[in-house]
C-alpha cells in the first residue's frame, strides 16, 4: 500500500428512523441519519411492511384509482 493516499476513517454513529443505532467507520466526519436500515427493511426482515415517508404511496393509489374508474 502506498503511504499518504488513503482516506482517514472516523468512527461515526448511524441512527435509523426506527430507532436502531450502531457504530461504524466512515470518511464522513459526523453522525449519519438513515430512513431505512437492515433492521426495518422488508428485504432483510422478511416482513412486507409499507414504508411511506412523504405520502407518495397514498398519492399513487389515488391517482390510479381514478384511472381504473375511467376504464
Amino acid at each position: 500500500m502506498k503511504a499518504g493516499i488513503h482516506p482517514v476513517y472516523h468512527e461515526v454513529r448511524v441512527t435509523c428512523a426506527c430507532g436502531n443505532t450502531f457504530t461504524t467507520r466512515s470518511t464522513h466526519k459526523s453522525d449519519i441519519h438513515l430512513e431505512i436500515c437492515s433492521n426495518c427493511h422488508p428485504f432483510f426482515t422478511g416482513k412486507q411492511k409499507l414504508v411511506d415517508t412523504a405520502g407518495r404511496v397514498e398519492r399513487f393509489r389515488r391517482k390510479y384509482a381514478k384511472a381504473e374508474k375511467k376504464a
